[in-house]
């Protein structure tokens, strides 16, 4: 066994009651909910075609969002595509774009009907959970349960590199633009801050990079390289819906990564003091802050971290 291996190994086993708490929890959920049987919600179809019914609402949606957010494989949605278009319940089509190879799924009237079926059985079930419990335990549960999709969505989200140029980076940076501009006490204008060029952010000068849940880019960072000289992180932000997820430190390390592949012997970064946020996060990942080192306008703060 290599050394990796025994160190993988290592952690399984002072693990073990964190993964047979999960799997206990895994089975008693699956259990509960009727996710082992054929016919879901005394349906005909199984949960798996019932949860993309579920997401088959309004005008229709497209495939390559369902397939992101309920994280499925091609091949088994088309399967359940083509089962509920068998039964009459959605319809599957070219979407009325100029890209042919988007496609839209529509519900058919007896697809809506079902999928109200569906809620007021959804409900039904949720009662059935709740009621034999008293109202202390109901809180309990409704909390708990909070935390548990928290913490499960958290997992979700991969971090990944990107073009800066891209539209979900361009749309992040606007959002991040935005917040600056709104927290910022004199205002933010990119175009006065350092770097405002997105195509230094690109090998082999720099690192771009997005963090995605269910395919929706949720933050962004950046991260520059320089011969001899510490890696510059710049452009850190994250949506305001999953603060608190540890979205940010997710992108943080991802850019020490690879400031720390492409030789660097620590990072830099500058904020802004209205930034509370992301100065404890900073400290808290093991930075310290540090006389300035550059002329960044908008900053008051600047930190650095050997790696």
């Amino acid at each position: 066994m290599s050394s990796l291996s025994g160190v993988f190994a290592a952690d399984r086993a002072a693990d073990r009651g964190a993964i047979d708490t999960v799997r206990a929890f895994n089975r008693i959920v699956t259990s509960r909910i009727g996710a082992l049987e054929d016919h879901y919600l005394a349906s005909d179809r199984s949960l798996g075609s019932s949860r993309v019914l579920w997401e088959v609402a309004g005008d229709g949606v497209e495939v390559r969002t369902i397939r992101e957010r309920l994280e499925l494989d091609s091949g088994y949605l088309s399967r359940l595509l083509r089962s509920l278009e068998r039964e009459g319940l959605v319809t599957v089509a070219a979407a009325p774009s100029a890209d042919s190879r988007v496609r839209t799924v529509q519900p058919t009237p007896a697809g809506r009907v079902e999928r109200a079926e569906l809620d007021r059985r959804s409900d039904e079930l949720a009662a059935s959970v709740l009621e034999p419990l008293s109202d202390g335990q109901q809180a309990r549960l409704i909390e708990a349960m909070g935390t548990v999709m928290r913490l499960l969505e958290a997992g979700l989200v991969q971090v990944e590199p990107a073009e800066a140029a891209s539209d979900d980076a361009r749309r992040c940076l606007a959002a991040y633009y935005d917040e600056l501009a709104r927290r910022f006490p004199g205002g933010f204008d990119p175009g006065r801050s350092l770097h405002p060029d997105t195509h230094e952010f690109a090998p082999p000068t720099g690192l771009f990079v997005l963090a995605r849940l269910h395919g929706r880019a949720i933050g962004c960072g950046a991260v520059l390289f320089h011969d001899d000289e510490p890696a510059y992180v710049k452009r850190m932000w994250v949506d305001d819906a999953v603060r608190g997820m540890g979205v940010g430190r997710r992108i943080l390390a991802a850019l020490e990564q690879a400031a720390r592949d492409h030789g660097a012997a620590s990072v830099t970064l500058e904020t802004n003091a209205s930034l509370t946020e992301a100065i404890a996060m900073y400290r808290a990942s093991g930075y310290v802050e540090v006389e300035p080192f550059n002329d960044e306008v908008y900053a008051d703060h600047w930190f650095e971290k050997r790696l």
